[in-house]
């Protein structure tokens, strides 16, 4: 088994975030992820085991995320993985009890 595992990036302002490969999986934004969740009204669905492989740079527009389940679609433009590390954050506060 697979221990969890997180993307580390470092912003221009030294800020460091960690986001998980499951939750990027989840949060990919690419046509047939949108469709699915639109469809089921659920977020997006990864295979258990699904992991990252490998991360192409996408010029200064973002990162092209490859996961162990084939999906290589998604592109994830900076803006959007910077707002991830707020929705991730306030996903961990509501679950944990916190606000």
């Amino acid at each position: 088994m697979r221990a969890s595992a997180t993307v580390q990036i470092a912003w221009d302002d030294g800020r460091l975030q960690d986001l998980p490969e499951a939750e990027l999986r989840r949060a990919c934004r690419c046509a047939d992820c949108t469709a699915q969740r639109r469809s089921t009204m659920q977020p997006g669905v990864a295979q258990p085991a699904a992991h990252l492989v490998t991360i192409h740079p996408v010029g200064q527009y973002g990162i092209q995320l490859v996961f162990s389940d084939g999906h290589e679609r998604g592109i994830y433009p900076w803006p959007y993985l910077r707002s991830l590390m707020q929705s991730f954050t306030q996903g961990a506060q509501t679950s944990s009890g916190k606000k």
